[in-house]
C-alpha cells in the first residue's frame, strides 16, 4: 500500500548555502522549527536528473548529537519525494568514506551524509548535512548551487507518515509501503575497499615482528 504523504507548509530560511562540504551550523540552528526538513527538501528538489523518484539513497553520518533523529526525517521527506531504496549504517553510523564507498557499490543516486567533519558535537556545537552524488564524491558546485536556489523558494516540504520510526539498530530490510530500508553494517563494504589498497598481512607481520611499536590515533571528533 502507497504510503501516505502530506504537505507541510513552511518559509525559507536565510543562509541556507552548502558549500562542497555540506551545510553546517549549530546544532541549535539545526532544531529550529522546520530548519532541517526545508535543507532536506531542497536537496531532493535539486537532485540531479532523473532525480528523486525510484531512486536509491546511502544515509549515514559520525554519530554526532541529533544524528539519529535527522535520519528518521530524511527517510520520511525522502519517501515521500519518490526515493524507492534507502541504505543506512547500522545506528545510523557511516564515516564519509565507508558512504563513498557504499554509493558506489551498490550504483546508488546518492548520499546524505550528517557530519561536520572535525568540528565539535554536541547540543551547543556544531551539526552538518551534506549531500554526495552518484560518483560517492561531494556534490559540485552547480548542485549545491540548485539546493541553495531550493533553500531560497520553499514554500513547503513533503513528508511521508510511516507507521513506525526506522529501527536503526538491527541489520536487515524493512518495509515502509512501497519504500525499501537496508540497515547495513556500517565498516563492511569499506573494509573490504581498504583491503584492496592497503596490505593488511603485512601490517599484522610487521606488528608481530615489532610489538614495541605503538600509534596514536586521534579522530578529531570524527568517526
Amino acid at each position: 500500500m502507497p504510503l501516505s504523504v502530506r504537505s507541510v507548509p513552511t518559509s525559507p530560511f536565510e543562509g541556507q548555502k552548502p558549500g562542497t562540504s555540506g551545510l553546517r551550523k549549530r546544532v541549535k540552528v539545526f532544531k529550529q522549527v522546520n530548519y532541517t526538513e526545508n535543507f532536506i527538501q531542497a536537496i531532493f528538489t535539486a537532485m540531479p536528473a532523473p532525480g528523486p523518484q525510484d531512486a536509491t539513497m546511502v544515509v549515514g553520518g559520525d554519530g554526532r548529537y541529533y544524528m539519529k533523529d535527522v535520519v528518521q526525517k530524511i527517510v520520511r521527506i525522502g519517501a515521500a519525494n519518490g526515493i524507492k531504496r534507502f541504505i543506512i549504517g547500522q545506528d545510523g553510523i557511516l564515516s564519509t568514506p565507508a558512504a563513498s564507498a557504499i554509493i558506489r557499490k551498490n550504483n546508488a543516486d546518492g548520499g546524505i551524509i550528517l557530519t561536520a567533519s572535525h568540528n565539535p558535537g554536541g547540543p551547543e556545537n556544531d551539526f552538518g548535512i551534506k549531500y554526495n552524488t552518484r560518483n560517492g564524491g561531494p556534490a559540485p558546485e552547480s548542485v549545491t548551487d540548485a539546493i541553495y536556489e531550493a533553500t531560497r523558494t520553499i514554500s513547503e516540504y513533503q513528508e511521508a507518515e510511516l507507521d513506525e520510526p526506522v529501527d536503526l539498530s538491527t541489520v536487515g530490510v524493512q518495509q515502509f509501503g512501497q519504500v525499501t530500508v537496508d540497515i547495513v553494517d556500517s565498516t563492511a563494504d569499506y573494509v573490504d575497499l581498504i583491503k584492496e589498497i592497503f596490505d593488511f598481512e603485512l601490517i599484522r607481520k610487521f606488528r608481530q615482528e615489532a610489538p614495541e611499536f605503538s600509534l596514536l590515533f586521534d579522530a578529531l571528533n570524527g568517526v
